[in-house]
């Protein structure tokens, strides 16, 4: 067997604290028999250093761009930019939550053009549509959203000054979730056992039963009819965007009119945002400067919401993806979408063509294909 380059760049997005591979992942790799180059400092804020890398066999790197050029694999976990797309070139393969539909349409242009191979782990898909790595991450996720919603539910935060669970003598916090997906069903047991009042909307019956009987009475499924948004967001203390069609942008759930028959000072958490926000009033922000107010409704839409919990995210991505980085080192890409269909079905882009049926028709959609 042939040993494969593997690097593993330091992830430069504002407020970015994950990596994509552990030690113990790099470890493993170096074990099969192929070369991990670990750019320098590129796992510090989820507490690995690069004595912990070069310990287990990784090798540091001190460029940015040598990082990108060195790794016939290049593992990331955030999307690159524009600048980092065009350090790469043919015959590389890149790895990553890279949400294209969502990007910047010169990105794509970019990977055509250069003959990367792009496999978005959040397009990872198994024939029973199951999402293996994003499902992980979205556990995460999911768990950590009572936190946000808490906070910035604080009168010092903007909020309405509402407690989460209530009191004696005062009802619990109303919370609404658009998406019964795995963000959303986890966030609602979260909330749900946080004392909330919870309310999960969907539009696939199979996922509202499921939810229900996770949730045993804890809290309200209901059909994500028109009606029923327009019904629940006004009452709503909270309400939490997440929906997600794979490689597609999300839909546009919730229009600018929708939010102003919102609460005064309501919370608007807009997990989808990486994906493009299924609010009319969304828009990107960070973990540095999170919120801001839209039609009366305070905004928290940071796409990278696990990031501050980096090392349990980077210890939990390791676990998820190191099959599949072993599959693709030992036997290549065709040989590695064999072992693994849904990593085949996690190809965004190949020999300069887009061939994931989501991102074609996002691109369709935008008039881009």
């Amino acid at each position: 067997m042939t040993p494969i380059d593997i690097s593993i760049p330091r992830e430069i997005r504002p407020d970015e604290y994950r990596v994509a591979l552990t030690p113990a992942g790099v470890e493993a790799l170096v074990a099969a028999g192929h070369r991990l180059f670990i750019e320098h400092n590129a796992g510090i804020y989820a507490g690995f250093e690069d004595d912990a890398y070069l310990a287990v066999g990784g090798k540091i790197v001190y460029s940015h761009e040598e990082a990108f050029r060195r790794g016939r694999i290049v593992a990331r976990f955030t999307r690159p930019t524009l600048d980092e797309f065009k350090l790469m070139g043919r015959g590389q393969t890149l790895l990553g939550f890279l949400h294209l539909a969502a990007g910047r349409r010169q990105k794509i242009s970019v990977l055509k053009s250069a003959g990367v191979c792009a496999i978005g782990w959040e397009t990872v898909q198994r024939p029973d549509s199951s999402l293996p790595v994003l499902h992980g991450i979205s556990t995460i996720a999911g768990r950590f959203l009572p936190q946000i919603v808490a906070r910035f539910m604080q009168s010092n935060e903007g909020g309405r000054g509402v407690m989460l669970a209530g009191c004696p003598t005062v009802p619990p916090a109303e919370v609404v979730i658009l998406g019964a997906g795995t963000i959303g069903t986890e966030a609602a047991l979260a909330l749900a056992s946080n004392k909330a009042s919870v309310y999960v909307l969907d539009i696939n019956p199979a996922a509202l039963e499921r939810a229900n009987r996770l949730l045993d009475g804890r809290g309200v499924t209901l059909f994500a009819t028109e009606a029923n948004i327009r019904k629940v967001v006004r009452f709503a203390d909270a309400v939490i965007g997440a929906v997600y069609v794979p490689g597609q942008r999300t839909p546009l759930l919730l229009s600018r009119h929708l939010m102003r028959s919102m609460r005064p000072r309501s919370l608007f958490v807009d997990v989808s945002i990486d994906q493009g926000g299924c609010a009319e009033t969304s828009r990107p922000t960070s973990h540095s400067n999170p919120t801001y107010m839209a039609e009366g409704v305070l905004h928290y839409c940071v796409p990278n919401i696990t990031s501050v919990v980096g090392r349990t995210v980077t210890h939990a991505m390791t676990y998820l993806t190191l099959p599949y980085l072993l599959a693709l080192a030992n036997q290549g890409l065709d040989g590695a979408a064999h072992t693994f269909p849904e990593l085949g079905m996690g190809i965004n882009i190949r020999e300069g063509k887009v061939v994931h049926p989501g991102l074609q028709a996002a691109l369709a959609a935008g008039g881009d294909a």
